[in-house]
C-alpha cells in the first residue's frame, strides 16, 4: 500500500467532551462531529497522526473562552485553539462549540441542528489547521473547502442564499 493511501485512513484521534447537559438534546452530536472533522481531514489533507479535542459546551463556557482568549464578551457558535507549532505533540488543538448558539443560528437560519452542527464542526477544525476568513481571498478559499466537504457529507452549501437567483 502506498504513502498516499496509508495517509487517507489515517483519520484525527478526537476526544470529544460533553461539557453541557444540553447536549443530551442531540444525541447524535458526537458521532456528527467526529464524522465531519473525519471527511474535513480527508479533503483536506490533513497532517497524519493528529489528535484534537471539541468541548460541546454552552454559552456561559464558550462567552467565557471568548472573553478570555478573544477580548470579546459574548457567546459564539464555534472557537478555535490550534495547539502551538512547537508543541511537537501531534496535537493539533481544541474546539468548543455551544449549543444554544448553534440552535438559534439553525432555527434563525432554517436549517437542520445537525446541518448546523457538521458546518461548524468543519469550520473549526479547518482553523486548526490555518485556514482563516480574515481577508475575503483567505474566506472564499475556507469557504470553497468547506462547501466541497459539507456537500461530501449530504449538506447543502452555507453560503449559498436560497433567495438568489441564477
Amino acid at each position: 500500500m502506498g504513502a498516499a493511501a496509508k495517509r487517507a485512513h489515517a483519520a484525527p484521534v478526537i476526544d470529544v467532551v460533553l461539557a453541557s447537559a444540553l447536549w443530551a438534546r442531540e444525541p447524535a452530536a458526537e458521532e456528527i462531529v467526529r464524522r465531519a472533522i473525519g471527511a474535513a481531514a480527508a479533503a483536506a489533507d490533513a497532517p497524519a497522526s493528529v489528535a484534537l479535542s471539541v468541548m460541546l459546551a454552552d454559552d456561559s463556557a464558550v462567552r467565557a473562552l471568548n472573553a478570555r482568549w478573544r477580548g470579546k464578551d459574548e457567546p459564539t457558535n464555534v472557537l478555535s485553539f490550534p495547539a502551538a507549532a512547537s508543541a511537537g505533540s501531534g496535537m493539533l488543538g481544541d474546539i468548543a462549540i455551544a449549543y444554544e448558539t448553534t440552535a438559534r443560528e439553525a432555527a434563525d437560519q432554517n436549517k437542520s441542528f445537525k446541518h448546523h452542527l457538521v458546518h461548524l464542526a468543519v469550520h473549526g477544525y479547518l482553523h486548526l489547521l490555518g485556514y482563516d476568513h480574515a481577508n475575503d481571498r483567505e474566506a472564499k478559499k475556507m469557504e470553497r473547502l468547506e462547501a466541497e466537504i459539507l456537500a461530501r457529507l449530504g449538506v447543502p452549501d452555507p453560503y449559498v442564499t436560497r433567495d438568489r437567483t441564477v
